[in-house]
């Protein structure tokens, strides 16, 4: 235990954010840095408890005691070696999961958590800074070829895995650039792109291959993957977005969050999509919403409006979603600082019942309505009708599964049974195999839209299952299995 009462000496700390009118004004991750006496006290807090409750609340199992134990005695490196033993990339998870370790903390039975995602990052990014994150190309080869179809982290993960097992990888990424989502949907200011860069020179020094531009299903047939290679891992997310069917949809001016998020992020300075000038509303609260509020702020919006058809969330931890679960509670995200600072607001409880037209055909104004919560069915409340300004607007409702496209279509006609289970997503074994023999899904692909902690923990795991699908056997790690629920 690091130190017996740290939990009682020291409060939860975390790094504070960049002010927000210096913020707004570059595309910058919006943390300041931490100094490491306070990391160490953060690191002091973790009780290494009997039951550590965490390792249940992350699905990687990351091993948290442990690290924090090493953080404390300034055994840096070591820590960065027991991050890595679960984890292919806390850079990522350090900065982008909600973080259900945090959540299924023994201390925040009746205090606050241990900070365990900034001393995650802070160990990730010494040993980068450290030069201890080097290549780890296999030993010897098997002479198996794999196909990991989606670059995202759960394709990321396994492709790292299946390169080190000896198997020679070929990741496929329709995309001009590898990353995924990590590289065209999170924004720069949630997570530099640097640090994926430098993740991906290292699994290219391992020997992974990566080859853009490249829709598999119609640049290259399915049929002919799956005779190419020994095994195929499909880990292309869950894309196919929510949509909005209220009249005006069709106007210029609405679009998809995954419509606008990417050119932004494709080129910061002169996205063809822009919220300069304009009055922007972004429909759905979750991340992918501050995602877009943020975005709109940088891009010098007129004004934005955040709308959410659930009620208001509470501040503290309901009854109804009890310690160690996830609770869904009020957040503060650093987009919402720069809305509220910036004179915007989070509605909630409100549905949007038609989009306006000006002269041109372009969104002109949004009419919304508010609405009983879920109990009452989003029951419109009469009376309550009003318009709001609306020049550009980003629907940000989370996604209902797997494109059902010529690669998914394809495979389906060479399957043995159903290729999709009855929510739409790919249908696979507990070994991950999907009713096409050699086939593997991983990710929200297979499980649907989750966290990217469950995207890597399914990487990892699908490719332990590919190992020994392959080779008759695996030392490989399995952090999840596929029937495995998540708690978030």
């Amino acid at each position: 235990m690091a130190d017996p009462k740290g939990f009682l000496t020291h409060d939860r700390e975390l790094p504070a954010r960049r002010p927000v009118d210096v913020r707004i004004r570059d595309w910058r991750e919006v943390y300041e840095d931490f100094p490491k006496p306070a990391l160490t006290k953060q690191a002091a807090r973790c009780m290494d408890c009997g039951i550590p409750f965490c390792h249940n609340g992350c699905p990687l199992g990351n091993l948290i005691p442990e690290w924090n134990d090493l953080v404390y005695r300034d055994d840096w490196r070591e820590a960065a070696e027991r991050l890595h033993a679960t984890n292919n990339f806390p850079e990522f998870t350090g900065r982008l999961c909600p973080a259900p370790c945090e959540a299924a903390c023994v201390l925040g039975i009746n205090a606050d958590p241990v900070s365990i995602k900034r001393v995650e990052v802070e160990i990730i990014d010494r040993a980068f800074a450290e030069g201890w994150v080097a290549p780890r190309p296999p030993e010897r080869k098997t002479g198996k070829r794999v196909a990991v179809v989606g670059s995202g982290p759960a394709g990321l993960a396994a492709a790292q895995q299946l390169t080190r097992a000896g198997h020679d990888v070929v990741v496929f990424e329709r995309a001009d650039r590898i990353g995924g989502l990590l590289r065209y949907g999170i924004p720069e200011f949630k997570m530099e792109k640097r640090h994926l860069d430098r993740r991906l020179a290292q699994m290219e020094a391992e020997g992974t291959e990566f080859r853009t531009g490249v829709n598999v299903g119609v640049d290259v047939p399915a049929a002919r993957l799956r005779e190419e290679f020994d095994a195929i891992v499909l880990a292309g997310g869950a894309t196919a977005w929510r949509d909005l069917p209220v009249p005006g949809r069709e106007l210029k001016g609405v679009y998809q969050a995954m419509e606008y998020l990417p050119p932004a992020n494709r080129d910061l300075a002169a996205s063809p999509i822009s919220a300069e000038g304009k009055h922007v509303v972004v429909i759905g609260g979750g991340d992918t919403g501050a995602d877009c509020v943020g975005t709109a702020i940088r891009q010098g919006a007129a004004s934005v409006t955040q709308l959410e058809i659930m009620p208001r969330p509470p501040a503290d931890r309901p009854g109804s979603q009890p310690w160690p679960t996830y609770p869904m509670l009020f957040k503060m995200e650093s987009a919402h600082e720069e809305l509220e600072a910036g004179g915007g607001a989070r509605v909630y409880a409100a549905s949007t019942t038609e989009f306006l037209a000006d002269e041109h055909g372009n969104v002109r104004a949004l009419r919304l309505v508010d609405v009983e919560g879920p109990a009452a069915g989003f029951r419109p409340i009469p009376g309550s009708e009003r318009e709001i300004p609306a020049e550009l607007v980003t629907l940000a409702m989370g996604f209902v599964g797997p494109e059902r496209g010529p690669l998914l279509t394809g495979l389906a006609s060479l399957a043995s049974r159903d290729f999709f289970d009855a929510r739409g997503n790919v249908a696979r074994s507990v070994s991950y195999e999907t009713a096409v023999e050699g086939v593997f899904a991983a990710g929200d692909m297979g499980r649907g839209q989750s966290l990217i902690v469950w995207a890597i923990a399914e990487g990892r795991s699908a490719a332990a299952a590919v190992d020994e699908y392959l080779s008759g056997r695996t030392a490989l790690p399995v952090a999840v299995p596929p029937t495995a629920r998540p708690l978030v």
